[in-house]
């Protein structure tokens, strides 16, 4: 089993990172299962997301500790918020930054392979607001190409928005592209 922790702020899609990621690892034939935690927050405050991908069926429902990935939305949260908390030593951890590998391995508690993009640019870029969530997904599956095929998350996205498939899928695809994976 795969275990995803997502990180973001209300508003900037990280519940829908994770319900587009669990459809279509379903529509790959696996088991998955996304779920938010969070209570009466309002837009801008910390939220967490869960997705869990498996081969087998998943009897569990509770929130992820000990991740084999987290994504980070909201580059504010590396100072905000314990995002490596719980991160499995050889883990992934994907991130929304302009920085260097350096300056994120100083962050305390950084650990894991790192994926960085710049995906409040691209998301700036193509759609014209600072939503990174379909983004962050291209840089996810730029560290973990074998996770789901992209084929079916540019499907689900397509699906969850249908006015603006094109862009959505325009970001997604660029950030796969653009992401920098190290070592």
């Amino acid at each position: 089993m795969v275990e995803i922790r997502f990180h973001g702020r209300g508003g900037q899609g990280a519940v829908t990172s994770a319900e587009i990621l669990a459809k279509a690892a379903i529509a790959e034939g696996k088991y998955a299962q996304a779920f938010p935690a969070f209570g009466a927050e309002r837009r801008g405050a910390p939220v967490l997301a869960f997705t869990r991908i498996s081969d087998e069926p998943i009897k569990i429902r509770i929130g992820i500790y000990e991740p084999d990935m987290v994504v980070v939305l909201d580059p504010t949260l590396l100072k905000s918020i314990p995002v490596f908390n719980g991160l499995k030593e050889n883990g992934l951890a994907v991130i929304n930054t302009n920085k260097d590998f350096g300056e994120i391995r100083k962050i305390e508690g950084a650990k894991g392979r790192l994926v960085l993009v710049d995906a409040t640019k691209i998301a700036m870029e193509e759609l014209g607001v600072p939503i990174t969530n379909v983004v962050m997904l291209g840089a996810l599956l730029k560290g973990s190409p074998d996770l789901v095929k992209m084929e079916l998350v540019e499907e689900f996205i397509a699906e969850r928005f249908p006015n603006l498939a094109d862009e959505e899928i325009r970001a997604f695809r660029r950030a796969y592209e653009e992401a920098r994976v190290e070592g």
